[in-house]
């Protein structure tokens, strides 16, 4: 009986060693997984603010660019403009062009 009781001493002395054992692994493991959660997550944060940053690139380029398509159009405005004033200072010259010949014209045929 005495020898039966020891040997489940021993059974469970070595089941207890086994348990620790595997507590032992698991913590570790746990620990592990706990750094790499830490890690995801602040990777995950660095991708998202460089998303962040990324969107406000695109949106300080994007106002850049509409300011200068304003710019564009001003200067363009004002281009045609001088265009269309410079047209009709041109039309006016042959205007008087025209007349100084008809005047010239009229001038030989009165003679």
């Amino acid at each position: 009986m005495v020898q039966h009781v020891e040997q489940n001493l021993q059974l469970m002395t070595k089941r207890a060693v086994k348990a620790e054992n595997s507590a032992t692994k698991l913590k570790q493991e746990n620990a592990l997984l706990q750094v790499q959660l830490k890690n995801y997550k602040t990777e995950n944060e660095a991708l998202r603010s460089g998303q962040s940053a990324s969107l406000a690139v695109v949106k300080q380029n994007a106002d850049a660019a509409l300011q200068n398509l304003l710019t564009v159009i001003t200067n363009s405005r004002s281009s045609i403009k001088q265009l269309v004033s410079g047209a009709e200072s041109l039309q006016l010259v042959a205007d008087l062009l025209k007349s100084i010949d008809r005047i010239s014209e009229m001038s030989e045929d009165g003679q």
